[in-house]
């Protein structure tokens, strides 16, 4: 398939990479503020403090988004849009498997392969296991391969804690519809970077997110820090993100950003679009803070290493 995007090749990644992630802890812990007692002055100074850094993390990230790869108000079909990137050394230094690990690099985003009523379909299926529990911040996931399911500030496992009870939240038909659109992302991954679906796996995690724009309460709930997926997973691959709801009306803030040596890129999530990308160093990548709303997306992991491979969820 012809790549409609390149981007020169520049220096080291390792480098480059390793300085944003400092520069985004080094900005986190520098937005922190203790409270202190004193007069109603020094309260205000330390509020506007406060103020200064927030702004000063949000606007420092950013404002160096160069380009938004895919609006909300696009549609991309029949075909994906597909950027190509220069493939970082992470592959060389792992195990290679022929017909899948990538020789060519990349990230890609296709409005196609799932529909809006499927998307809205799932987004009702996770709003239904998300209702059980939640966390206490901002971020909680449903992981139905492993039954994690966010409660508190911990994880619980919905299979073991709700026992039967689970069949009247979720229903064969969920789980068939989850299997057919997993099926179909692997399949368009598979067709963009020339692999051999056969080579191609599903690993862990594989999950649902809800993200609003509750306090963090833990780690957990800190989504928004520059990460590598290979480096975070070790068994991924190729990454893709299924979006239930649209960016813009249902919540702002949460575009997803990869970050480039020469700047910030970004795709506005819309319900049943799909982004996808080789997961190494060559696609750094975080998500904006969500400021209002409520953002539903799936995450679903792929791996060359049959090692790593999971099975489809199943009801119990």
């Amino acid at each position: 398939m012809a790549l409609v995007r390149q981007r020169a090749a520049q220096g080291s990644n390792a480098t480059e990479i390793e300085k944003k992630i400092k520069r985004g802890n080094a900005l986190r812990q520098g937005s922190a503020w203790r409270w202190s007692r004193g007069s109603v002055a020094l309260l205000l100074g330390a509020l506007s403090l406060c103020g200064a850094a927030v702004w000063l993390y949000v606007t420092s990230l950013d404002s160096e988004v160069t380009e938004t790869l895919v609006s909300r108000s696009e549609l991309v079909s029949p075909q994906p849009r597909v950027y190509a990137v220069e493939c970082s050394e992470d592959y060389e230094n792992c195990k290679r498997y022929p017909g899948c690990t990538p020789q060519k690099c990349g990230r890609a985003v296709t409005d196609s392969v799932v529909t809006r009523e499927e998307a809205q379909a799932l987004r009702r299926l996770a709003e239904r296991g998300l209702a059980l529990a939640g966390s206490d911040g901002g971020a909680s996931i449903l992981d139905l391969h492993s039954g994690a399911l966010s409660m508190g500030k911990q994880f619980v496992n919905i299979y073991r804690y709700f026992g039967d009870q689970i069949k009247d939240v979720f229903t064969q038909e969920d789980f068939q519809l989850y299997r057919d659109v997993r099926e179909r992302i692997q399949a368009v991954i598979a067709e963009t970077f020339d692999l051999d679906p056969a080579m191609v796996y599903l690993t862990k995690p594989t999950f649902f997110s809800r993200i609003n724009s509750t306090a963090a309460k833990t780690q957990h709930d800190e989504y928004w820090h520059p990460h590598i997926d290979k480096v975070t997973y070790g068994s991924f691959d190729y990454t893709s993100l299924l979006y239930l709801s649209d960016y813009g009306s249902d919540f702002t803030g949460g575009r997803f950003i990869f970050m480039d040596q020469n700047g910030n890129r970004t795709v506005e999530p819309r319900a049943g679009r799909v982004s996808f990308f080789t997961s190494g160093s060559e696609n750094l990548h975080r998500v904006e803070r969500v400021t209002w709303g409520t953002r539903y997306a799936i995450t679903v992991s792929f791996t060359c290493d049959p090692a790593h491979a999971i099975s489809d969820p199943a009801l119990p």
